[in-house]
């Protein structure tokens, strides 16, 4: 309930000082229940013009920039996000660390959470994407990944292939292109089982939370559901003689956090 309070009071003076000064004003990274009060919110906001971004094309979490008047539309470049690679000192020495583990370090260092955007693993590297006003206290005091001894250095950009996401094809039959059926197929289980996800408020398109099973979700359409994964929508390839349609899509891999 605070969160539904706050956010929103925060976001509306963020538009007022990019409107009234003519100055870029951000948020921190939002989450995808904070994206979804975040487009919530500036719909009642006739006139804002803003940008979504969190570093890279498919990032989970974003940060979101008002545009001052020269500001050109879409344009991410004003808003003051770098890059932290992280890598143990000694590799043969190195656990496998996860997600969790990397996000627990960062966590114990007492950084709020939405200074910190998605963190993408490279083998036992990882690249954190943050604030650049985070960007060197991480770089002093992150020195330990559970018990792996690690040094951090700011970089420009994201390496190429981190950047650009591992996808797997997934293709079947669906009844129709209802979320509930696409989700089944995308995640291989029963659509009885992922209404009560839809239903709790866990399924999001684009960032925008869904709560309805017979949402049709469109082509290109990027969408996650908490704890099990996100993907692609691809559309719908042709349709069988007994009137199913085969459906594609393109699922991540391996997720940010």
């Amino acid at each position: 309930m605070e969160e539904e309070q706050l956010l929103p009071r925060r976001i509306a003076d963020l538009a007022n000082q990019c409107y009234y000064r003519d100055v870029p004003t951000h948020t921190e990274f939002l989450n995808l229940s904070e994206q979804d009060l975040f487009y919530r919110t500036v719909a009642k906001m006739p006139g804002v013009r803003y940008v979504l971004y969190g570093g890279y094309e498919m990032a989970e979490r974003r940060a979101a920039l008002f545009l001052p008047s020269y500001g050109e539309e879409g344009d991410s470049s004003l808003l003051p996000i770098t890059y932290v690679k992280i890598r143990p000192l000694n590799d043969k020495f190195a656990e496998d660390l996860t997600h969790r583990d990397f996000l627990g370090s960062l966590m114990n260092l007492g950084i709020e959470r939405g200074k910190t955007g998605d963190i993408l693993l490279d083998g036992k590297t990882a690249y954190l994407v943050c604030m650049e006003d985070m960007a060197e206290y991480l770089c002093q005091e992150l020195k330990r990944v559970r018990h792996t001894s690690v040094y951090c250095e700011q970089t420009g950009q994201l390496p190429e292939k981190i950047g650009t996401p591992v996808l797997q094809r997934k293709e079947g039959t669906v009844a129709s292109v209802r979320l509930d059926a696409v989700l089944a197929l995308a995640f291989s289980t029963s659509r009885s089982k992922l209404v009560p996800l839809i239903d709790g408020g866990q399924v999001y398109i684009n960032g925008r939370q869904i709560l309805s099973a017979s949402a049709v979700p469109k082509e290109g359409d990027i969408i996650s559901v908490r704890h099990m994964g996100r993907f692609i929508y691809r559309g719908i390839k042709s349709e069988t003689k007994k009137g199913r349609l085969y459906a594609i899509v393109d699922r991540y891999a391996s997720a940010a956090v």
